[in-house]
């Protein structure tokens, strides 16, 4: 039923700012298009840590949507495009990286520098061969435009394609699924059919599946013909993701290609400063890592999103 069980490791993308890597992993490179995972807090930000500590200064992407998704806080995204916007918990924030887009994020929200939580979900999802060369976009979703449901001792959102009868309209390239769960405890909850590669990573809590338990920072991913009851052991919140295999992606640093020579000029254009930085926040950015290292593996600790 379970085809493994992944657990989160370590990163760290600045001082005081740890996350928690679910994906990519080394026997587990993507389910279905989702190709990288991270959580980041919850993180209680100490007053006297310098505001830019936790920033995650302009780098760039190419092949892919980077999806970020928050419970607590708030985050200023800029990119290439122009776009300058204050990320909000239960926001949708899709930004289309295609041929290539730099972006910034920074925590300037003086109620998060003064002791406030931060705890958000950052993935990527790769594009489809034919939008892989797309030009970049950047989309902000309202939680009022997500579609919830609820039932007993169950509440869900739709972030994003099609779940459980449910969809929105959050522009996606491929067939998908992306939701976030809350269950109370000793709840029943089941996966959605529509997609053939499907995984839960526990947030917070803990749930039994056939007998065993699983707890926060893990992720399980199901085998195609599975069909679980997963009962919440305490209050707990999962986040399901999944859909259609793309097929080999080749990854390094920021980068996701179908194309081993793409991420290879992709780094030529980075270095050469044909990526434009984000024009409201060009002063500084990441630099291309030191790595002479072929496509493949994971992407060092900065690479949040």
């Amino acid at each position: 039923m379970i085809d493994i069980v992944i657990e989160a490791r370590k990163a760290s993308i600045g001082p005081g700012m740890d996350v928690r890597r679910i994906l990519p992993f080394r026997l587990r490179r993507m389910v279905g298009p989702f190709i990288f995972m991270d959580h980041a807090g919850p993180v209680q930000i100490q007053p006297q840590s310098p505001p830019s500590s936790m920033d995650v200064l302009p780098h760039p992407h190419i092949g892919i949507s980077t999806v970020s998704y928050l419970f607590n806080g708030k985050v200023t995204h800029r990119d290439s495009l122009g776009v300058e916007q204050v990320i909000q918990p239960g926001e949708v924030n899709w930004m289309t990286a295609g041929k290539g887009i730099a972006h910034s994020e920074r925590f300037e929200d003086p109620a998060v520098l003064a002791g406030s939580t931060l705890e958000m979900i950052q993935t990527w999802v790769a594009l489809p061969d034919k939008d892989e060369e797309s030009i970049p976009s950047f989309d902000n979703y309202k939680p009022e435009v997500l579609p919830i449901f609820t039932e007993a001792g169950v509440w869900m959102r739709l972030i994003a394609g099609d779940a459980f009868g449910l969809r929105n309209n959050v522009k996606t390239h491929s067939p998908l699924f992306y939701v976030h769960v809350v269950l109370e405890k000793n709840a029943r909850f089941g996966l959605p059919t529509e997609h053939s590669e499907r995984a839960i990573y526990i947030t917070k809590g803990s749930v039994e599946v056939s007998g065993k338990t699983y707890r926060s920072g893990q992720m399980l991913v199901f085998n195609n013909t599975a069909d679980p009851v997963i009962l919440s052991k305490d209050a707990t919140t999962l986040m399901l993701l999944g859909g259609e295999p793309l097929g080999e992606r080749y990854i390094w640093w920021n980068f996701v290609s179908s194309r081993r020579e793409r991420i290879e000029q992709a780094k030529a254009d980075w270095k050469e400063g044909r990526i434009l930085l984000p024009p409201k926040d060009n002063r500084e950015f990441v630099s291309l890592p030191d790595d002479h290292s072929k496509p493949s593996g994971s992407p060092p600790p900065q690479a949040l999103s």
